[in-house]
């Protein structure tokens, strides 16, 4: 856990909400929501409210960098920097709703997405051939020396 102990690490500024050591936070959401943890530990309590069924879905949890705790609508979440001696920088989080959290489908994955790198591909390569001809044609002259044209003294001496 080396990103605890260094404090240049840890003063990136990832995630769209930060608790610093010493402070608490808590929550309860409306509707089901994700925490995400991009840097830095929470040590984070949830309640259980009146919608939520499981009664395994309470309790205490530790979530490091990129874990995820989903939590259920009326659910209270309680939540905590933990901290090592010296780490005096802010765990960064998310907190959004579930559904917005939502892992994209098969059709995303298989076909919309590789389309959109392949539309990006062929944008970059019709620049490229672009740059490329108008770059030929700026060699054009050189191309045709001595052909047709007079060539400098300078130019004489390198052939």
């Amino acid at each position: 856990m080396s990103h605890l102990s260094a404090p240049a690490v840890r003063c990136r500024s990832v995630g769209a909400w930060r608790l610093h050591p010493g402070h608490a936070m808590s929550l309860r959401p409306k509707q089901p929501a994700v925490l995400r943890v991009y840097c830095g530990r929470v040590w984070a309590t949830l309640g259980q409210g009146a919608e939520v069924g499981a009664p395994d879905d309470g309790g205490d949890r530790f979530l490091g960098p990129g874990e995820v705790l989903v939590v259920p609508a009326g659910a209270s979440l309680v939540m905590e920097p933990v901290t090592v001696p010296g780490d005096r920088g802010p765990v960064h989080f998310d907190w959004s709703d579930a559904s917005a959290a939502a892992a994209p489908s098969r059709f995303d994955c298989e076909v919309a997405a590789p389309a959109r790198e392949l539309r990006s591909s062929l944008g970059h390569a019709a620049v490229a051939l672009t740059r490329m001809v108008f770059g030929l044609l700026g060699y054009s002259e050189f191309l045709v020396a001595g052909r047709g044209r007079v060539l400098s003294p300078l130019e004489s001496l390198r052939s």
